[in-house]
């Protein structure tokens, strides 16, 4: 189990990653834009500057949605490699059975 601590702090960035996308797409697509003068498109730099830090996507880190590991991630799954294994020796995934040969 991860620490309580990470995992909050990774909730918290995901919610204020959610709360900016808006913001911070428009703001990346005026400073992308050659049509548009320097002095907006560098404005836009500077108002993206100062967004908060966390509201970036790329702070999320993936974690396990049962124990927080953020290590051995299935993206499909949402749970680690430990977590599935535990969850299909117990019978709860559909279809997965331990190999045995």
């Amino acid at each position: 189990m991860a620490k309580t601590s990470s995992i909050v702090k990774n909730n918290r960035r995901r919610k204020l990653a959610k709360k900016y996308l808006n913001k911070r797409t428009s703001l990346k697509a005026i400073a992308r834009d050659r049509s548009r003068t320097m002095e907006e498109r560098f404005q836009a730099q500077i108002k993206l500057a100062e967004l908060p830090r966390n509201s970036a996507p790329t702070r999320v880190r993936n974690r396990c949605e049962i124990t927080g590991r953020p290590r051995g991630y299935y993206r499909k799954l949402r749970m680690s490699r430990i977590a599935l294994r535990d969850l299909s020796a117990k019978g709860l995934v559909p279809g997965m059975i331990k190999a045995s040969w």
